[in-house]
């Protein structure tokens, strides 16, 4: 079963969602997965997720919410 850890960073300012994600990703289990909400595309995030072996897949929600789902390739 996978392990599902939820960041809802909408109402965070920055860099507190991107300190969240990282600090996260030091605990996500092999199967886990880290799902952050957020009004805006964090670049900077995915040249780190990139640089250190994760995928990602987004998606835009009804209400104007990015959906990013982070996994360990």
């Amino acid at each position: 079963m996978t392990q599902q850890l939820v960041i809802d960073g909408r109402d965070m300012q920055p860099p507190e969602p991107l300190e969240q994600t990282l600090a996260a990703l030091d605990t996500l289990p092999p199967d886990g997965e880290i799902v952050l909400l957020l009004y805006c595309q964090p670049q900077p995030l995915y040249q780190i997720l990139r640089r250190n072996g994760y995928s990602w897949k987004e998606s835009m929600l009804a209400d104007g919410t990015n959906e990013i789902r982070i996994r360990k390739s």
